[in-house]
């Protein structure tokens, strides 16, 4: 009785995935260049300022410049060294003759995520309409920035915020990345995070968001998110709570350069705000077990009952399964055979969570960038 209950259960959980209105599974909120504005590379892009943290990305910080300045002309930028211990910034100062700015960081104070500390510390040089928020490891394609304030422009929007496209060579990074994005949308909707009737539910991706200088200056800065670890979705929130409109997509034209080619490589990334998303709740992170358990456990499991009625539930949940998670795999060109390792990855991915969970119940909150972030914000 017991099995064909969790069986039912199985089914019910991907047939709501399916059927629910917002669509989590989609791929349609999406924002690429168009070929106008790619052909056209003299964009008058005197209205933005690009905001760069760096901490340690001399490898990167060139080709990320580079893509920059490549949007057009008049464009302003400022990158804060967050006191980088490699050559960071002087890989960066061969861009000042194109009008960089380059700010160094001062020492972390407590009470501030690493990031949100060094973005504050470049606020007071903002003065354009638009500010751009960027990740020292994001390459941005020709025309994207163009494309993104018009659609700002166009659509009334203070706050847009695209899915960076993640490297996905390697066999884990095949296997988990387009799952990472996948949760991420399931655990934000995106269609309810656009909706501006939804004020609760809000979502971003911190390696590229453009907003109006004057939204977050009306929020009060990234001081208002100083102690979030997911600074993204917290900056969107308080965007949106205050009465502006946001936007979240994915995109191709927005490119990560950072490598994910080995296993605990992703695992130290999820683990590192898996458990701050649950919201450090221990009723949350027991849901969460029960939930992965029957959604992505127990169909496997089912396909050795000795029932037949089990067996036939939990073929359809597979297949249900997988049809959720094929157009993700389309979307970011990864073979859909990959679909069918779904229970494997999200055994993955609660094991990730559950040692996001033991990191803060034995005192640390999260490690980046050689910080370590504890229970009270402090930093080592």
């Amino acid at each position: 009785m017991w099995s064909t209950a969790l069986a039912i259960s199985s089914l019910l959980i991907w047939s709501l995935v399916i059927i629910l209105p917002w669509r989590s599974w989609s791929t349609r909120e999406r924002l690429d260049s168009s070929a106008a504005t790619t052909l056209d590379a003299a964009q008058d892009l005197s209205d933005i300022t690009v905001l760069i943290p760096a901490r340690d990305e001399a490898d990167t910080i060139a080709t990320v410049l580079e893509s920059v300045y490549r949007q057009g002309d008049g464009l302003h930028v400022v990158l804060v060294d967050d006191q980088s211990s490699d050559a960071t910034r002087d890989v960066a100062s061969t861009f000042k003759d194109r009008g960089l700015r380059i700010i160094s960081g001062a020492p972390l104070p407590d009470g501030w995520a690493g990031k949100l500390w060094a973005l504050e510390q470049g606020r007071q040089y903002l003065e354009t309409p638009y500010t751009l928020l960027l990740d020292a490891d994001i390459r941005l394609t020709p025309g994207i920035l163009a494309t993104l304030r018009d659609k700002a422009m166009t659509e009334g929007l203070q706050f847009i915020s695209l899915m960076a496209r993640l490297r996905m060579q390697t066999f884990w990074e095949r296997l988990l990345l387009p799952a990472f994005i996948y949760f991420f949308k399931m655990m934000y909707p995106f269609r309810l995070s656009n909706n501006p009737r939804f004020k609760r539910i809000a979502a971003a991706a911190g390696g590229c968001i453009l907003l109006e200088t004057s939204a977050l200056r009306q929020i009060g800065g990234f001081a208002s998110v100083r102690n979030a670890l997911i600074d993204d979705c917290a900056l969107a929130a308080r965007i949106k709570a205050a009465g502006f409109h946001t936007w979240i997509g994915l995109t191709h034209s927005i490119i990560s350069m950072r490598p994910y080619d080995r296993l605990g490589t992703i695992w130290n990334m999820v683990a590192r705000s898996a458990y701050t998303q649950l919201h450090y709740s221990i009723m949350l992170l027991l849901l969460t077990t029960t939930i992965f358990f029957i959604a992505f456990f127990w169909p496997l499991a089912g396909l050795f009952s000795l029932k037949t009625d089990v067996i036939i539930y939990s073929v359809v949940a597979i297949l249900l399964m997988m049809a959720a998670y094929i157009p993700i795999l389309r979307y970011y060109r990864v073979p859909v055979y990959y679909a069918i390792m779904m229970p494997f990855i999200g055994s993955l991915f609660l094991a990730m969570t559950w040692t996001s969970a033991l990191r803060y119940w034995s005192g640390r909150r999260s490690l980046w960038k050689g910080r370590v972030y504890n229970k009270t914000m402090g930093s080592g």
